[in-house]
């Protein structure tokens, strides 16, 4: 083989690679955009067994393509206590399986099935009215690019099956397993993706271009690094939450290591798994994470129980290291910069408001003064932040701008007074009313808890959304941000004609606590609607924003 033709098929084999990466990326963005919500909910509801929180993990899974996404999204409800730490392992056991199950589905070749895909998908995501329909069209578009990346792999790599410099590289791996384990994490690590480096290893293989130990050292490898992306995602979060991730790199990145130990004592075992390479391989990935959840899932509570005395809580730092206020009055002779440092403060705030949210939820179940005291304190810094952006905004204003620049202060300042009413929600409505059900003794009906447990969870994450539109400016986020709001206005609309049904029965839990839940509803709805006017101002320079909805 030539250089130039080396070279040439490298970059086939790169780009072909680079789409496959891209392509489980574009399935997983829509999964999340469209469906992330109701996901949310799924999640959370999974928690009556291990059983059933090992099927709800494997399912989202497949879904979002990604056993990843599946870890942050539950991390989040560890770390606010809506899971315990032992079911938060158990889904994330039947994640890996689920991230297991869609290599199998994607390694089907069905001729037909990427012209139908591309086209159905394109013509639901051009034509789709809904945002969720558009989505589902760029789930179809995103699943026939991942298919034909696999095709282009295959198309790519033929001429190196012949070549001895391909086989001599490939036969070094075949004999030195560790190497190609290595490799094989630092690559699913490096794309973000166990399942595009697994689909990429098993191709390979079935090429003939790697020997089926090295694929299958690799894959094995691979489950090392989609379970190390999911540390580094959350090493930032609660304690709680990084034990159960902390829990599924051990179990699965150490189990890895044990089966490679086995394949190396013993590669005829492969033989069993598979008449061909490649079925050989993506089997042994299946099998190995099904085994792992089988073995793991009646001890999840042992393990979580025993990290908990490695992984102990660090004390807190003190007041010194307290973040600084980001706006610096002497850059206000500079007003983009000024801007900027606006706009970082808003940031923070909008931050902050989302933990005072999380927060508040658990007290409607039971009341702790220290975590409402908490909350009250930090909307007085809060109201304080509104006021000096304020004051920055006007200061910066009597400097002389020019016209972007002051709708832009305006915009930041509508933006503050909104993230203040949203404050306020939390502090004088929620807090409150939480308050409220701790001294009369009172509880929600089950249904009535669910209802705004579950739209509390659908308002997170739209203020998690906001935050990242803050943060990017994306118009495409925003777009879904300010959709979502309606989305929000229609199911506070059909909970309360739920919970209104549940007064026309008679249910002594729902009457006593009728106020109580509409108005919890009501300020929900309020704070969504504060968070996404973070969106409106971009969609309105973009043009995508109508000035009214009257017709």
């Amino acid at each position: 083989m030539n250089q130039p033709h080396a070279i040439q098929i490298l970059i086939q084999i790169a780009g072909a690679a680079a789409l496959l990466i891209w392509a489980v990326r574009l399935v997983r963005t829509g999964v999340e955009r469209g469906f992330a919500a109701p996901m949310r909910i799924w999640l959370r509801h999974s928690a009556k067994n291990r059983l059933v929180a090992a099927a709800t993990g494997m399912g989202a899974a497949v879904l979002l393509q990604s056993a990843t996404a599946v870890a942050v999204l539950v991390s989040n409800f560890v770390s606010k206590g809506g899971l315990a730490t032992a079911t938060g392992l158990a889904i994330l056991l039947g994640a890996d399986v689920g991230s297991a199950v869609v290599t199998q589905l994607l390694m089907l070749r069905q001729p037909l099935l990427i012209p139908l895909l591309l086209v159905i998908g394109v013509t639901v995501f051009l034509r789709g009215e809904g945002s969720n329909t558009r989505q589902i069209g760029r789930i179809m578009i995103g699943l026939a690019l991942i298919f034909v990346s696999l095709d282009m792999i295959r198309g790519a790599t033929e001429p190196m099956i012949s070549n001895p410099g391909t086989q001599a590289v490939m036969a070094y791996l075949g004999s030195d397993l560790l190497t190609a384990f290595v490799i094989g994490a630092v690559f699913a690590w490096g794309v973000h993706s166990s399942v595009a480096a697994v689909l990429l290893f098993v191709t390979l293989a079935g090429q003939s271009i790697l020997p089926t130990p090295a694929a299958a050292a690799m894959i094995l490898g691979a489950n090392l690094g989609g379970g190390f992306i999911a540390f580094v995602l959350t090493y930032s979060a609660p304690l709680a939450s990084r034990r159960m991730v902390m829990a599924n790199l051990i179990l699965r990145g150490g189990g890895a290591a044990l089966v490679l130990l086995f394949i190396a004592a013993m590669p005829e075992l492969l033989n069993q798994l598979g008449a061909t390479p490649a079925r050989q391989t993506i089997n042994l990935h299946l099998a190995f994470n099904l085994f792992l959840a089988i073995l793991a899932l009646p001890f999840v509570g042992a393990i979580t129980a025993g990290l908990s005395y490695l992984m102990t809580e660090k004390p807190a730092a003190s007041d010194a290291l307290a973040v600084a206020s980001a706006l610096d009055p002497t850059l206000l002779d500079r007003p983009q910069r000024a801007i900027d440092c606006a706009a970082r403060e808003l940031l923070v705030m909008g931050q902050k408001i989302e933990q005072m949210l999380i927060a508040v939820e658990p007290l409607y179940d039971q009341w702790n003064s220290a975590t409402a005291s908490m909350i009250a304190d930090q909307d007085k810094a809060i109201k304080q932040t509104h006021l000096e952006i304020k004051l920055y905004l006007a200061r910066l204003g009597q400097k002389g701008m020019d016209e972007d620049l002051s709708r832009r202060s305006m915009e930041l300042a509508s933006i503050s007074s909104s993230l203040d009413s949203a404050s306020d929600a939390v502090t004088r409505i929620m807090l409150e009313l939480a308050k409220r059900l701790d001294m009369q003794k009172l509880q929600f009906s089950p249904q009535g808890r669910d209802e705004i447990r579950d739209f509390s969870d659908r308002v997170q994450s739209n203020v998690q959304l906001a935050l990242n539109v803050m943060m990017n400016q994306n118009p495409a986020e925003a777009r879904e941000l300010v959709a979502a709001k309606e989305k929000v206005r229609k199911v506070e609309q059909k909970l309360q004609r739920s919970h209104i049904g549940r007064l026309r029965e008679g249910l002594a839990e729902s009457i006593e606590t009728s106020n109580i839940h509409q108005e919890t509803l009501r300020a929900l709805k309020q704070i969504n609607t504060a968070f996404s006017m973070v969106g409106h101002p971009i969609l309105l320079k973009s043009g995508d924003l109508l000035k009214s909805r009257l017709t």
